[in-house]
Order: structure tokens, then sequence, then C-alpha cells
């Protein structure tokens, strides 16, 4: 309260808030007490989903591994994961989710640079939004057959190339089941994510920086390679490696439209597991593991990248 111009303090009661007044008059940073329990009921459902979709398959996923078909323990399967065709499905993976990552999120950031920054009606901006909503989410089957329908050997795009320019995708080397096939389908639904994660950083860049890069004499490519691009990199990196782990993990569409004929570390845990010819339960989760550590480390870089961007956002 205001007397003769002067701030004077008064007492007030902190009744209920965790965190007492600063004294340099900030706002306090009220949270809810934890001992209410009835304030945790609406994340409950939250913790009992990662329970039992995350913390327990993890844990039976650890135990099997270490387990030969009797039960007993064993180091074998993670002996066996240095045989040459199990590393080359591990190889075939990582390189399909980097290509992928590097195109999609490429061709993501221009899409959302042109949204954002770009200049273009704001329409188009929510299109480009509902669109990558919906296709960052459409895989397997589904996916598998659009792109059978479209690029398949009678496939509309490839009827149409042929009938009016005369032009045959495969006897020209085109193959849609096969490694570069697979990842352009990947790649469909890889660039939508990419805008999806990316716009926020986009929006974060502030006009304030570009201003002031103009005033001192800069232009276009002082502000990009100078302010922009570095703002810019652990946000664009961290995302790419989001999209990497998003198709290392990816195994419907894989399965679909291959039939297992690419040898992606995905298909070789499925037969494992569901009791092919090499059936090895053990082995499998074993594979697991190998997918598990690689992308946790991959989630770990994602993580710091996330964070350091997040420090110039914040400005």
């Amino acid at each position: 309260m205001l007397n003769n111009g002067c701030l004077l303090s008064v007492p007030m009661s902190n009744k209920g808030i965790d965190n007492p007044i600063k004294e340099n008059g900030d706002a306090p940073l009220v949270r809810p007490s934890p001992k209410n329990w009835k304030k945790w009921l609406g994340v409950l459902p939250f913790f009992l989903f990662v329970v039992l979709f995350v913390i327990l398959p993890s844990i039976s996923l650890f135990v099997g591994s270490f387990q030969n078909a009797q039960g007993k323990f064993t180091r074998k399967n993670f002996i066996d994961l240095a045989d040459p065709t199990i590393i080359s499905a591990y190889w075939v993976s990582i390189r399909i989710s980097a290509a992928t990552a590097i195109g999609g999120g490429l061709l993501g950031f221009f899409m959302a640079y042109s949204v954002t920054l770009g200049g273009l009606p704001r329409w188009v901006r929510t299109a480009l939004s509902t669109f990558s909503g919906v296709a960052a989410n459409f895989a397997g089957v589904p996916l598998a057959f659009a792109f059978i329908a479209t690029l398949g050997r009678v496939g509309m795009v490839t009827i149409l190339l042929k009938t009016f320019l005369n032009i045959d995708l495969y006897d020209n080397g085109f193959k849609l089941y096969s490694f570069w096939g697979l990842t352009l389908t990947y790649m469909y639904f890889q660039f939508p994510l990419m805008v999806l994660v990316i716009t926020p950083a986009l929006d974060g860049l502030k006009k304030e920086w570009r201003e002031a890069c103009e005033n001192l004499g800069g232009n276009s490519f002082h502000y990009w390679t100078k302010i922009g691009l570095p703002i810019l990199l652990p946000s664009l990196l961290a995302s790419m490696i989001l999209l990497f782990g998003n198709a290392f993990g990816a195994y419907a569409t894989a399965l679909s439209l291959t039939g297992g004929f690419i040898n992606l570390v995905t298909i070789v845990i499925g037969s494992q597991i569901k009791g092919d010819v090499l059936h090895n339960v053990g082995l499998g989760y074993a594979l697991a593991m190998g997918m598990v550590v690689i992308m946790a480390f991959s989630m770990s870089i994602y993580y710091v990248l996330r964070r350091r961007s997040e420090r110039w956002l914040r400005l």
C-alpha cells in the first residue's frame, strides 16, 4: 500500500500457499499442496498408464532377454546379437531411420518456414497444420495400401505416367518394395511430424532480433547465419532425432508393404516372438533391448538439445 509516496509492506497470510511472497516483490509461485491427495486424482490415469504399458513391459523385457526356452538364466541371447544377419538388420533399420529423419526433417522444416515466416496466407498454415496432424499418425496397413494403390506396378500414378508421358517407373529401376521405396513411404508420416514439432521453434524467433541485425547493417544472409540458424539448430537437430526414433520403431508399415523381405530389426523381432521357423522369444527380447538402448541414447540427445533451444526461445 502507498503512504505519502512510500511503499509500505503489509503482512499477508500465506495459509494454503506453499511458496511465501518473495522479498523482491515478485509474485509468489502458487502450487497445490502435495498433502492434499485429492489433487492427484486427475493424473492418476497417467501414472497407471505408465506403470502398465511402460514400466511393467520393460521389466518383463529385461528379464526375458536373459532366459532361454526353459526359463533358465542365459547370456546366449545377447551373444547371438553379434550374428551378421542381426547386425545387418540393425544397420538397415538405422539407415532407413537416418534417411527419413534427414529427408523428412529438411522437407518439414522448409514447409513450416513457408507457412510461419514466408508470408503465405493464414489459411495455408491452417490447412498444413490440419494435414500434418492427421498424416503424422497415418501409418501401418492403411499407409502401405495407399502407396501400393498409388505407386505399385498397377498403381494410379504408375499407370498415368506410363499412359500419358510414356514413363515406366519400374523399367527405370524404381521399386516400391525396396529400401528406397520403403524410405519414400516413411517420408509420408515423417515430414508432417517435423512440421508439428518445428513450427513452435520458428514462431519463437522474435522480430526484434531481425530488426537489430538490420539496424547494425546486416542482411538476411547475416541474420540466418549469425542469429536464426544458430538459435534453431538445436531444435532442428532435436526434431530430426525424434524423427529417427519414430522411424526406427516402425513395424506395421514395413511388414505390410514389403512382406518382411527387407531385413529390419523390428521384423526380425516379430518373427522371433510370433513363433515362425526361427522361434526364440529370448532372442526377440534381447533384440528389443538393443532397440531400447539405441532409442534411449537418441532420446537423451533429443532432451539435451531441446533444453538448449528452450533457453533461447524463452528470452
